[in-house]
Parts: structure tokens; C-alpha cells; sequence
């Protein structure tokens, strides 16, 4: 039975991957959709269901306030505009030309990825500290200065060697009366980073609304001060500013406060017991497999997120059995159904659970079990 996918002519995959964006994060459920659609039904103001929606995410997360984005990525924009502009309507206005303001915003070098542009969005100058393989504190202290916006921080970030940790940063910043951001946006599970971060001194926190939340995929949403937030609305749609760009129709608001209501009643030890059973099922499976080697493990390098989610990894010799890594990914990203895996550093490919509906692990097991035993053959 053909389905809108096929009408495009697109291909569908089983995710064995994760919660990535460019294979759409995750599957929302019947209640969230249901809650999208009776929202498209009726016309409401913009800035007042924001609003609204902002005041229930902070109740249900017991926090200050909080704002609906359309994605963690947007949450930087805005986040960083917000400590630059304030309320300050002029300022506003001026964005991304911060010059004469205050407009520097520090990173450490070993946080440094593809999103740094979004520090520049939101008119920030990048104030970067310390080395690929070290990072000393004195170096973050010397950095604050009066042109200091704010200081960024990637949680999937702080165990690559020469990061500075969490804590470390946000005592400096607290200290110097400088506000923290803290990107998140894929740091759960667990269910308590949710306000970890908040409670540990951070200013801002940006989640993702897209990935284990299972909200829509172009949503996520910001946590902190009540100040910031309010700075972080005016700078956003529908107001003409720099965030006009990062539209959230009211379908998405709505779904994505529908999706936080309903992560907050799962039960994660039941979900953590599945993920760890099909996890175990993959391996066991596959180490019958010849000129495999398997062994399950949690994130073994940064940017594996979330890091507590148990997965299996793979490798083999390549030369022996002709097979490099990417090419098993094309493999399997080609066949029937198309699974999509990822891959490690150095070598290999690792299988995880995250986004695996219930029976497609057998499915994947299948796969890559035939394709081993064609090229023993």
C-alpha cells in the first residue's frame, strides 16, 4: 500500500541511527498529531499562544520561563541575540549589526562545530579560548571583558580533551556576572537534564523539541531567566527581527507543549529495559555472524548522543572480507527496507536502539548478517 512517501517518491529508512536531523529526528505519536490537528482548525494570536505555551512548558518543567523555538539551532540564534539586544527596541532593530554593543560571546575551541554560525546569526563575535588538546580556566577568565555578551557551551562537548567542564564554566560566569548558554539539544535522556543544567547555574538552556521528546521535528524550545526569555520573544517571530525567519505556526507550539506534557509521564526504566533488550538481542545475533566482532557499549566519542542509551558496535577487517565501513552503510542504506546506521571513529558501525520501533531490530539483524555471510561465501 503506497503512502505520501511513495507518492513523492522518497525512500523511507529503518533508523538504527538516531535521533540525527537530516533522517527527521523522531516519530511523533497519535496523541501529539491529534493535538496539531485540532490546532490548525482555528485562528489565534501568535505572540499570545507563545506566550501561553511558554508559561505551561515552565510549570511543567518547574522552571522560571521558557519560549517555544523552531529547533535547538534556533534557540542559539535567539539565546544569543537576547544578551546582546535585551529588550532594548533599537537594538532590536540593529541586529545583526552589533557594532558599538556589547557583542562578544566565548566558545572554547574544542566546542567549535558547524554551529558557530548561529552565533553570528544572532550578531555575536566569536571570542574563541584555548587549544585543541587543553583548555586552561584562567584563559576563560581573562576573556570577560566589557564587551562580553555571553559565554556558549556545548554539553556533547565537555568530554573531548581539552574542554573545560560544565561546572568550572558556569562558576566563572557566575562569578563575573556573565550569562551562561548552554546548548542540550540532544542530552536526553536522562529525563532530569531536562533542569539539570538550569539548577546548575545556566542562564539559558536550548533543547531540541525534535528528537527523544518526540515533538515535531522543526521545534525545540528555551529554559532560563525570565528576563532573557522576554528578550528572546522580541527578538523572535512574529516581531521583525532577526528571529522573523525561524516562524513556529501554531500547529508546532501546540504539539511540542503536547510532547513535553506526555515525555514527563513515561516510564523511562520500561523504555531503557527495551533499548538494552533489543540491544542485547542485535549482538548475541550477530557475534554467530563470521569475521564479525561485536560488543555493546554506550557513547565511545563526543557527539554520540544520548550517552546513556546502550548500542552495538561492529567491526571486522576490512581488507579480508572487502568491505570498508562506508561501504556497508550504503549497503544497507540501499537495500529493501533502507536502514540507516552510523558510524565510529577509525573504523566500524554501531546499531542503536533509540529510534528502532519494536521487531525492527530483527530486521536489521537479518541484513547485516547476509551481507557478512556474502562476502564469507
Amino acid at each position: 500500500m503506497s503512502d505520501i512517501y511513495d507518492e513523492l517518491g522518497v525512500k523511507k529508512y529503518i533508523n538504527a541511527y538516531g535521533t540525527v536531523t537530516k533522517y527527521g529526528g523522531s516519530l511523533m505519536s497519535s496523541v501529539v498529531l491529534d493535538s496539531m490537528r485540532e490546532a490548525a482548525q482555528h485562528y489565534v494570536e501568535l505572540v499570545e499562544l507563545q506566550r501561553q505555551a511558554g508559561k505551561r512548558l515552565a510549570e511543567l518543567l518547574g522552571v522560571e520561563a521558557a519560549y517555544v523555538t523552531s529547533g535547538a539551532s534556533a534557540g542559539i540564534v535567539l539565546s544569543v541575540a537576547a544578551c546582546i539586544t535585551g529588550t532594548d527596541p533599537e537594538y532590536i532593530r540593529r541586529i545583526p549589526n552589533t557594532e558599538g554593543m556589547k557583542n562578544e560571546v566565548i566558545l572554547l575551541k574544542t566546542h567549535l562545530s558547524h554551529y558557530e554560525q548561529q552565533v553570528r546569526q544572532g550578531g555575536g563575535k566569536i571570542v574563541e579560548i584555548g587549544q585543541n588538546k587543553y583548555t586552561y580556566l584562567w584563559e576563560l577568565e581573562r576573556a570577560i571583558n566589557d564587551k562580553t555578551a555571553a559565554i556558549l557551551y556545548f554539553v556533547e562537548s565537555e568530554s573531548i580533551q581539552g574542554s573545560l567542564s560544565l561546572s568550572d564554566v558556569l562558576k566563572v560566569a557566575k562569578e563575573r556576572n556573565v550569562p551562561a548558554l548552554i546548548d542540550a539539544a540532544a542530552e536526553i535522556p536522562p529525563v532530569e537534564n531536562l533542569t539539570k543544567y538550569l539548577e546548575m547555574g545556566a542562564d539559558l538552556v536550548q533543547f531540541s523539541g525534535g528528537k527523544d521528546i518526540r515533538g515535531p521535528q522543526s521545534s525545540g524550545f528555551i529554559i532560563g531567566k525570565r528576563h532573557l526569555i522576554e528578550a528572546c520573544a522580541l527578538n523572535s517571530n512574529p516581531h521583525s527581527a532577526i528571529g522573523r525567519p525561524f516562524k513556529v505556526d501554531k500547529e508546532t507550539i501546540v504539539g511540542l507543549a503536547k510532547a513535553v506534557e506526555l515525555y514527563l509521564k513515561q516510564d523511562f526504566a520500561e523504555e531503557m529495559r527495551v533499548w538494552t533488550a533489543q540491544t542485547e538481542y542485535v549482538a548475541a545475533e550477530l557475534r554467530k555472524v563470521p569475521g564479525l566482532n561485536v560488543r555493546i557499549g554506550l557513547g565511545i566519542s563526543p557527539g554520540i548522543q544520548p550517552e546513556c542509551i546502550p548500542r552495538t558496535y561492529l567491526t571486522w577487517n576490512e581488507e579480508e572480507l572487502n568491505l570498508t565501513k562506508d561501504e556497508l552503510v550504503e549497503l544497507l542504506k540501499s537495500g529493501e527496507p533502507g536502514i540507516v546506521v552510523s558510524t565510529f571513529p577509525r573504523e566500524g558501525i554501531d546499531i542503536n536502539p533509540h529510534m528502532l520501533e519494536l521487531g525492527e531490530e530483527e530486521v536489521v539483524v537479518e541484513r547485516v548478517r547476509q551481507i557478512f555471510l556474502d562476502r564469507v561465501e
